[in-house]
């Protein structure tokens, strides 16, 4: 007689999105795999799978990583926010100058450059165009050609010196 192979979970305690969460999880889960599957929150995309091109990106306790590369284990009494958080009451305004300046075309690096420029723009309200560029520099986008998100954060900016 066979026996069945049973895999061991690990329990998990994290905060997502401003909610409370307690999973347990096969212990190589990755984050993308609990944001995506178990939580069906689809907003992180998943593309290379080895943390090159930030479509995955989402921000771990204020800091923007890729959660393709992210452990299950790894976010255990963490807060994490994702691209459904950034706009859970009205567009951010950075998703508001990407909409006015064409940052997006095909839409699917889109979550991750939100998701990363918001944590820049926490950082820094006015950063320079060369700030942007090395801090967009874990996410490719293959569209754009870069001239429309840059041109959203200098709508950004032009928005945030008005206030």
């Amino acid at each position: 007689m066979k026996e069945a192979k049973v895999e061991n979970k690990i329990d998990l305690s994290f905060e997502l999105n401003g909610q409370p969460y307690h999973l347990a999880v096969p212990p190589t889960y990755r984050l993308v795999d609990i944001i995506r599957t178990d939580l069906q929150l689809t907003g992180t995309k998943i593309s290379c799978e080895i943390g090159r091109c930030g479509a995955c990106s989402v921000l771990l306790n204020g800091k923007v990583v890729n959660s393709c590369l992210v452990m299950a284990y790894q976010i255990h009494l963490s807060t994490i926010e994702t691209i459904e958080h950034v706009s859970h009451q009205s567009l951010h305004p950075i998703q508001q100058a990407f909409l006015e300046e064409g940052g997006l075309q095909c839409g699917y690096c889109t979550p991750g450059m939100i998701i990363a420029l918001k944590d820049l723009l926490e950082q820094n309200q006015q950063p320079t165009d060369e700030e942007v560029i090395e801090h967009l520099s874990g996410n490719l986008c293959r569209c754009t050609g870069y001239t429309g998100i840059i041109r959203a954060v200098q709508r950004y900016r032009e928005v945030v010196n008005k206030k």
